[in-house]
């Protein structure tokens, strides 16, 4: 079953259940979907698919933030929420010791001596995990141990 499909089957079962808030998301996932590929006009594939989910995470996971600085816990509470579902289509997210391990593997294959290199170090990581992991930790990391 392609993410695609496995989208809209889950999307019959949140209809069916009358779970709203999986339904809103799923609805939002679908449409995103949809508009990027009318945009290119192509189908995509399924790493088309986990760039527009993990897109969405992204924004979710930004909002959440947003929303807890300023006091808004019942929507920060949705956007977490809505994190939870959207998290369910992607891979399985590295641990933080194996993005540690792919972040040491990269510095000595780029061999990076600085800050400097963080854009070629970053770019082997994410070529090497497609995905798995949220940039933002891989971030950290290179910047703790090139410092």
């Amino acid at each position: 079953m392609t993410l695609k499909e496995r989208i809209d089957e889950d999307m019959k079962v949140a209809m069916r259940a009358r779970d709203t808030v999986r339904l809103d998301v799923i609805r939002l996932l679908k449409a995103a979907v949809q508009r990027k590929e009318v945009d290119e006009r192509c189908e995509l594939d399924e790493q088309g698919v986990e760039q527009v989910i993990q897109k969405l995470l992204k924004q979710s996971q930004e909002a959440a933030e947003q929303f807890t600085r300023g006091g808004r816990r019942d929507l920060a509470d949705k956007e977490h929420q809505s994190v939870d579902i959207l998290q369910a289509y992607l891979p399985e997210q590295l641990s933080e010791s194996e993005v540690a391990q792919a972040v040491s593997e990269a510095i000595a294959e780029s061999n990076a001596k600085s800050m400097k290199d963080i854009g070629r170090v970053m770019a082997l990581v994410k070529e090497q995990t497609q995905g798995r992991v949220d940039m933002k930790l891989v971030s950290e990391k290179v910047k703790t141990l090139l410092q």
